[in-house]
Formats: structure tokens, sequence, C-alpha cells
């Protein structure tokens, strides 16, 4: 790269770039990374657009460019994700946190409760963004990965709920003990047959995160299961679904006992969550 172009050049060969490697918004993604490699406040690059960039400055941000032309997602080059008010750490060991899962937050913080069990964790943005909206609550989140347990726990320090939460390696509820107000899961719910109709960012998130290579209701028979016996009365269960797997879901929270058994929808009119309360 040479030196003397100005921010808008780099701008527009950037967003070029993204356009023809297919990106789903290349505009923002080229003004975001240009925004972090020129250390600017989001909103700010307008102001810069014909200042001259320095020839490192530009190497590092056609390196980004290249990385997202790969389809490495923002939130991997960038280090993070925007939930609920808050960014949260993310890498390759957790599912980036999306903004319908937004809808099950609001959904849990209509709720009264104590103490929350969230299954599968990963980033822990459910969990810690619960507990720093309920500043008296607690929790345990859990995992079956050790790396992602690791994200989730200093997502916890950063917001300043680490020593409110128990962070514990298990198989949704196999080394879980003890009674809780709430749970809440997203689990795995894509059908292994789906997966390669997905877009090409899913690829660099963890497989088990997204699947379990069966008909993506495998999680949902799991917690529906052992939820009762770990519900408070009256305690709730909450958990995030697929567009297409409300009624299945619902039946089984029905099933085992679960009662006011109701589905929510996110903002685009899409069954997002399901949850029932423990009679």
């Amino acid at each position: 790269m040479t030196q003397g172009r100005k921010v808008r050049q780099a701008l527009l060969q950037g967003t070029e770039r993204l356009v023809a490697a297919g990106v789903e918004s290349p505009q923002r993604d080229a003004r975001r990374l240009l925004e972090i490699v020129l250390e600017l406040e989001p909103g700010r690059l307008v102001l810069h657009l014909d200042d001259i960039m320095d020839a490192n400055v530009l190497t590092a941000f056609f390196d980004c460019i290249l990385k997202r032309e790969d389809r490495i997602p923002m939130s991997h080059i960038t280090g993070k994700r925007a939930f609920f008010g808050r960014d949260f750490l993310v890498t390759r060991d957790v599912l980036d946190p999306r903004p319908e899962t937004e809808t099950l937050i609001e959904q849990a913080l209509g709720v009264p409760f104590g103490e929350v069990l969230d299954l599968g964790t990963g980033s822990g943005a459910i969990a810690v963004s619960l507990l720093a909206e309920r500043p008296g609550a607690t929790g345990i989140v859990t995992d079956i990965s050790r790396k992602a347990l690791e994200v989730a726990e200093r997502n916890a320090k950063t917001h300043g709920v680490a020593d409110r939460l128990g962070f514990l390696e298990s198989d949704w509820f196999d080394w879980v003990e003890g009674q809780f107000d709430l749970i809440v899961s997203n689990p795995p719910y894509i059908a292994a047959d789906e997966m390669t109709g997905l877009a090409p960012e899913l690829s660099h998130e963890p497989r088990m995160a997204l699947t379990d290579e069966g008909d993506g209701l495998s999680a949902y028979r799991a917690i529906t299961a052992g939820a009762p016996a770990h519900l408070t009365q009256g305690g709730r269960l909450m958990v995030e679904i697929g567009p297409t797997q409300g009624a299945a879901v619902t039946a089984m929270f029905r099933d085992a006992g679960l009662g006011d058994v109701q589905t929510s929808t996110d903002l685009d009119g899409r069954d997002r969550v399901v949850r029932g309360v423990r009679r």
C-alpha cells in the first residue's frame, strides 16, 4: 500500500471489495473496520474522510478487509459484539451473540427471579446481561466447552458480575445441583441437513453450538426432561428456538408438566422464545 491515500478512498475500495465478496453489509462493515484501525468512536469517520492515512494503518485496514472477504465474522475481527447495550468478547470458541437472542433477555427480565441457570452459555451474554440488569440476582452458567466458559468468565469480569456467577463444565444438567427461579438457554437448534445452507460466516463458529447433528430438537428434549427437578415452585424455563420449532418445543414443555406455556416472537415476527412455569 502506498502513502497519500485519503480515508474516503480507502473506504470506497474496501467497500467495493466486500461487495464483490458477497458480504451482506459491505459499506457498514468497511466503515466500522476503518473506525477501528483509525481508533475512532463509531459515527466519527465522516469527520475524517479527507485525512491522509498512514501507510501502516492503511495496511492494517486492508488486512481486516481481507479477513472479511474470507467471511470471517466481524466480531472475530474486532474481538467483540454488541449485545443488549454491552460489548462482549467473542472468539472462535463461542457462538456470536445475535440480536434475536435479546428477545430472550426481554422475556426473562419481565419476570421475578433471584437465581438463574444458563445452560450452554457460550460467551455468557445471556447470563451476564441478566445479572447486570438485576443487581441482586445470582446464577450459574454451564457449557460443555472449557474454552467457552473461559470466555464467559472474562465477560462476567468485564461487566462486574463475576462475583455473582458460578461457572460449571457440564453437559446440560449432568453436574447441576439445586433449584433455580429461572432457567434459560439458547441451545444448538439447527438440523444437520440445514447446515449446508447457512451463511459462510457460520463456518467460523463452533459447530456444536449451532447443530445437534440431528433434527435440531435433541437439546430441547434434554432441557425439558431435566428442568422440572431444577426449578423452584413457580420457577420458569425459557429457551430460544428456531422460527419453525414453536409447536414441537411447546409440546415438550407441556409433556414435561410445565404450565402456562407460551411462545413469543422476535422483532421480525418470528417465533423465538418458548417459556413455561413449574406448577
